[in-house]
């Protein structure tokens, strides 16, 4: 592992697509990334928890809990954390206007940046034809997108033994693939056009595991991406300026057994559920 990194304070935090409860999840590398990172705001852009996964089987490490003991400490310290459920953690859409830990529950929000700029917050998959006209397609998809991460575990278990850094099979293949790439072009122009509708400056969301920030006609497209292949996140600075930060390319992570990848702190008891 590389040197350790002075700790960085952003203004505000975008993160979504962590799938806690399945096997693809990097909990370890998104613990690293909270160790050194702190906001003032923390917008949780859908499928935190994976609800899909967790209904089909049980699957809940260490790491994972840790993961919510950690975001649920930034709020104790003072940190204003809002959380629009995604589709894999839809069945949260019921608690809107609730507060889970301190956390608030939306259905969307409009994040104000330092500089004035209006970006509409939310996952995104409403706007995915798939997910809402075809969900048994997605649910299909679903599988096999679990397949190509299960074979990138075992062939990155591999790298680790003959001494080479994680790489993400699944990004790769989506990277290559015609039909994905024109998938992600549409999914941002839908985002975008109910953006311009809404008559916000620009819109940040997640769900398709692609992080990238473009101008697309005049409307900020913001995608946080995933800590299931990418392990990125959004962040604003105090001055407004919008960043992508790729962690694996920040830490530069040699060969590691996530297993014991991270000396990490213990953390308290997660808070019981209060109205807002």
């Amino acid at each position: 592992m590389s040197q350790d990194l002075e700790p960085t304070h952003y203004r505000t935090l975008f993160l979504s697509d962590i799938h806690l409860g399945t096997r693809g999840c990097k909990a370890e590398f998104l613990l690293d990334f909270l160790r050194y990172t702190e906001s003032q705001y923390l917008y949780l852009v859908g499928d935190i928890i994976d609800g899909w996964r967790l209904k089909k089987s049980w699957y809940w490490p260490q790491t994972h809990n840790d993961v919510v003991q950690k975001l649920l400490r930034m709020v104790r310290k003072g940190t204003r954390a809002i959380y629009a459920p995604g589709n894999h953690d839809e069945w949260l859409r019921g608690y809107t206007r609730l507060q889970f830990g301190g956390v608030e529950v939306v259905e969307e929000a409009i994040h104000v940046t330092a500089d004035g700029r209006r970006l509409l917050v939310m996952h995104g998959d409403a706007y995915d034809a798939v997910v809402t006209h075809a969900r048994w397609l997605a649910l299909l998809g679903d599988g096999a997108y679990t397949v190509t991460l299960w074979i990138n575990r075992h062939f990155n278990t591999l790298r680790r033994r003959l001494g080479y850094p994680y790489w993400s099979l699944s990004a790769y293949l989506k990277r290559r693939v015609k039909n994905a790439m024109q998938y992600i072009v549409s999914f941002g122009d839908m985002v975008t056009a109910e953006a311009r509708r809404r008559g916000v400056d620009g819109v940040v969301c997640g769900h398709i595991h692609h992080a990238e920030i473009r101008d697309l006609g005049g409307v900020l497209y913001c995608n946080s991406g995933d800590w299931v292949e990418s392990c990125t996140a959004l962040v604003e600075h105090y001055d407004g300026q919008l960043e992508l930060v790729h962690w694996l390319d920040r830490r530069a992570f040699g060969p590691i057994e996530a297993d014991a990848a991270l000396d990490l702190e213990q953390e308290e008891d997660v808070p019981e559920m209060a109205d807002a």
